[in-house]
């Protein structure tokens, strides 16, 4: 699962950008595969470097295996095209996209790199990211067992997370700066029974408890539904864990709340790993144990399926970081959220939470909820953070429009944060 880093760097020493081929290497291995090339990296003196770090659901995700593969081989798909110009309107440093197919070549890596993110959307500025990572995802790998107790096994509804194909849904990080992938940790085969007092759902038709799922069942069910990874970032002279996950919807399920008590155990696996002492069970992939180095610095993201006021998740599933004494809530904000409000009403008008945090558009129930998050660490200071979901009158809403979306239910949120002591030489992020 580890290679040298200096190795991969020397191996890749040539790359420019992030292309397919430079990509189709590592196809054969199962570990998590990574790009590195020449990059704008603060790794000169001591000053603080301004980061954007941004999250985006970009719905990339197809109903056929090897479907995007195909429809990024050329630069003619207009979804593809518009979440391109997303990114390069708010040019992230750093960036997450979740529901992005996963492909064991990581061919489509790097054609959204060289066909999308690489060529100017309507008199966009091309951006480019020298580094890259994508890794096996839990979606669509047949457990061999009936998950959802309908009394068949098989289907995307009894994988270890709900797919119809191996990597369906699956995960990606852009990056300008190098990744260190000697460190890199992920959590994909982590079993859910091995977090203590795990949330395991419970069969109502029997007197027993949390016995949704039979013992052998529990023997081999995956806590993630896709993999949750610790990226540690080379931000000039210091280290930036980028935290990344993409928890369960807390819905499609019944009275059992299967998908609700895993979204909230998904959740609570971040905010174990962050808290000194409450790491110790913990396993990564490779068989090394416990969390993060006390004092680490961090930044949370991804698409955590849970809004804090309002919606299907148990109550305090986003609260368990919201409400960790080691994050801070940026609290992005846009006012296309709000407009939706107004303009949608019905379900949206009865919320809780302010809708200017909202950040997707979903239809009736639940209603527009604030899911997508960016969470640093509360001793890094944040400089500004927004969502990308701009109002209909601004020539950009086109991007983000109203069902069916051109790009995706999901809007972009970044953070801007500054890295003290990582150097100079990187220049401030750009965009809104």
């Amino acid at each position: 699962m580890r290679r040298p880093l200096a190795a991969t760097l020397l191996a890749a020493a040539t790359l420019v950008a992030v292309s397919a081929s430079a990509l189709t290497g590592p196809a054969a291995s199962a570990a998590p595969a990574a790009t590195a090339g020449v990059g704008t990296t603060a790794d000169r003196g001591h000053g603080s470097v301004a980061v954007r770090f941004a999250t985006y659901n970009a719905s990339l995700n197809r109903s056929t295996e090897g479907q995007l593969v195909r429809d990024l081989s050329t630069p003619g798909n207009a979804q593809a095209g518009a979440v391109a110009e997303v990114i390069q309107r708010t040019r992230p440093d750093v960036v997450l996209i979740n529901e992005f197919d996963y492909d064991a070549g990581n061919v489509a890596l790097g054609l959204f790199q060289s066909n999308y993110l690489a060529v100017s959307r309507n008199g966009s500025t091309p951006i480019d990211y020298p580094f890259a990572y994508t890794a096996p995802s839990n979606t669509g790998i047949p457990s061999g067992f009936d998950l959802n107790n309908d009394g068949t096994v098989g289907g995307p509804d009894d994988a270890y997370g709900f797919g119809v194909f191996p990597g369906q849904y699956g995960m990606a990080v852009y990056s300008r700066y190098p990744i260190d992938l000697e460190h890199v940790r992920t959590f994909q085969k982590f079993l859910w029974k091995d977090m203590p007092g795990a949330l395991l759902p419970d069969n109502p038709a029997t007197p027993a408890p949390a016995d949704w799922y039979t013992a052998e069942e529990l023997a081999a069910f995956r806590l993630s539904s896709k993999s949750h990874w610790d990226l540690p970032l080379q931000i000039g002279r210091r280290t930036v864990h980028f935290l990344v996950s993409h928890p369960t919807p807390p819905t499609f399920d019944g009275t059992e709340d299967r998908n609700g008590r895993r979204n909230h155990d998904e959740i609570r696996l971040w905010a174990d790993y962050i808290t000194p002492g409450r790491a110790d069970y913990l396993y990564d992939d490779a068989g090394h144990r416990g969390g993060l180095r006390p004092g680490a610095k961090f930044v949370i993201a991804g698409d955590q399926n849970a809004d804090p006021e309002d919606g299907d998740s148990t109550a305090d599933a986003i609260e368990q970081l919201l409400g960790n004494p080691l994050v801070q809530d940026p609290r992005p904000s846009s006012p296309g959220a709000v407009e939706q409000t107004r303009l949608q009403g019905g379900i949206n008008l009865t919320h809780s939470g302010p809708p200017s945090l909202d950040t997707a558009d979903f239809a009736e129930p639940p209603g527009n909820l604030r899911v997508d998050y960016v969470l640093p660490r509360r001793s890094l200071t944040v400089l500004r953070s927004a969502v990308f979901w701009p109002t209909t009158d601004d020539p950009l809403f086109r991007l983000v429009g109203v069902f069916p979306f051109p790009t995706s239910d999901h809007k972009l949120v970044w953070v801007d944060v500054k890295v003290p002591g990582a150097g100079v030489g990187a220049a401030p992020p750009s965009g809104p």
